[in-house]
């Protein structure tokens, strides 16, 4: 079920209307989870088997490492949690690509191996809630939380609907005690929770659907190289598509929540506006690189076993992080380069003496657009269905490509190019501030008005009800 859909909508009106009807707290819950389930199940009612697998799994795990002192059986029971975790993950997500990459290192020793064709259906958001569960599990073993006493909230915590398929990845002391007393939303956090709504259907369905997805489809789509105009507006408007589709589901994800009386984490601030890539790392994908940070990175060493294990640290962190959003080569290159351009910004900071000039603005806006345009040749191979197109998108981009094509024209340039540069303009703005704190200075008409220019572009638009980008992963 997506976002930007009129059966969401119905959807949601049911579940707000029973969320606020006179009945028990526990009944609500029931609701809430009974629901979780159908919002999931809308997409392919199977795999709601997965959900009761894992939660039934980590529940049990959790508990029974609470319960144990001995180190053996402890570490035991957390095998059986991730290797249940990691197994559906690998089997679904990952065994295509496992199963290419055998064939190909087979037929390089000349072996010629054909395999069964692989039709196995991704089930959506499992990337999303597998870390979810598993972070539970890992607090519980590293004795950072109790297990919880409740296995309907546990539940709830798994499946919560707003978040299940596309994040924010929640921490169980971020969601489980939000459940322990009944929450319903007072008026100012339903109206608030709304604004939140529209605002992700407008960065979603407008400026992402509408206004970028053109250009980013129709230069990435080209089966030729580019002219560099074309090639470049092709990524900037893929870099700002990919930013308004997943800060949009986070903000309406955040949005449902609060209407319903609950809080989620921002998992978004004003990424492209970054000052270097940790500071990138900080603003975008909040929930994932924290993950990233204090489930892999810490536990690898961190940055407390000198500075060639540190840079090792951030490679595998990022390379694995790269993994974790598709099953693909291509991917990992993307992950690979954000972990290269990090530890050099490290290695930087850890040579380089401090100048008085490395406080001033023009050095920090200068560093804002080399890192913002770094980050857009990473997402050439995010984007890109392979190694030889990112290859041609890159030398299209420099203006080394033979034979060019012009593919895109001014009513797919222009608008790319002024919403890119709004957006642009409007992370280094506020790259200080939150969209809570900006509403809060804003004159109640100018709100009013906002909301009300954003409404009519929904209602204007002829969206296509297409699926987020993250969904995939």
């Amino acid at each position: 079920m997506l976002f930007n859909s009129l059966t969401f909508v119905v959807f949601f009106a049911i579940v707000v209307a029973l969320h606020n009807a006179p009945l028990s707290w526990r009944v609500k819950k029931w609701n809430l989870l009974i629901a979780s389930y159908i919002f999931y199940g809308a997409w392919n009612p199977p795999f709601v088997i997965l959900l009761l697998i894992s939660t039934a799994i980590d529940w049990q795990a959790a508990r029974w490492i609470a319960a144990s002192e001995d180190k053996a059986r402890r570490r035991l029971f957390l095998m059986l949690s991730l290797a249940a975790n990691l197994g559906f993950l690998s089997y679904f997500k990952y065994g295509e690509f496992l199963l290419e990459n055998f064939t190909a290192l087979t037929a390089s020793i000349g072996v010629a191996y054909k395999p069964p064709e692989w039709n196995i259906i991704l089930p959506v958001g499992i990337s999303f809630y597998t870390f979810q569960t598993m972070a539970y599990t890992l607090d519980v073993y590293l004795r950072r939380a109790a297990p919880t006493k409740s296995l309907l909230d546990f539940a709830l915590f798994v499946t919560f609907f707003p978040q299940l398929v596309a994040g924010p990845i929640v921490r169980p002391s971020q969601l489980v005690p939000q459940f322990a007393e009944e929450k319903r939303a007072t008026r100012q956090q339903f109206h608030w929770g709304l604004a939140l709504i529209v605002l992700g259907l407008f960065e979603k369905v407008v400026l992402a659907d509408s206004f970028l997805a053109p250009a980013a489809d129709a230069a990435f789509g080209a089966k030729k190289a580019l002219e560099p105009l074309d090639a470049w507006t092709g990524v900037l408007a893929f870099s700002g598509q990919i930013f308004f589709d997943f800060s949009g589901y986070s903000t309406i994800a955040v949005g449902t929540s609060l209407c319903l009386g609950f809080g989620l984490p921002n998992n978004f601030r004003f990424p492209y506006a970054a000052i270097g890539f940790s500071d990138f790392w900080r603003r975008w994908h909040i929930s994932l690189s924290t993950w990233l940070r204090d489930y892999l990175y810490i536990p690898l060493g961190g940055n407390k076993k000198g500075r060639l294990r540190t840079y090792v640290n951030l490679m595998i962190t990022m390379l694995l992080g790269g993994l974790w959003h598709g099953a693909s080569w291509t991917f990992v290159v993307w992950g690979g380069l954000h972990g290269l351009f990090l530890s050099i910004e490290r290695f930087l900071k850890e040579t380089v003496k401090e100048r008085p000039w490395f406080s001033s603005w023009a050095f920090k806006l200068s560093m804002a657009i080399l890192t913002y345009l770094l980050v857009n040749i990473t997402w050439v191979f995010f984007r890109a269905t392979d190694f030889n197109h990112a290859a041609m998108m890159l030398a299209s981009m420099f203006g080394v490509a033979k034979n060019p094509a012009k593919v895109l024209y001014w009513n797919e340039i222009i608008p790319a190019a002024l919403v890119v540069a709004g957006m642009v303009a409007t992370h280094w703005r506020l790259r200080a501030t939150t969209k809570e704190a900006l509403i809060e200075t804003m004159p109640l008409w100018l709100v009013a008005l906002a909301g009300t220019f954003m409404l009519f572009m929904l209602i204007i638009t002829q969206g296509s009800d297409s699926a987020f980008i993250y969904f995939q992963f």
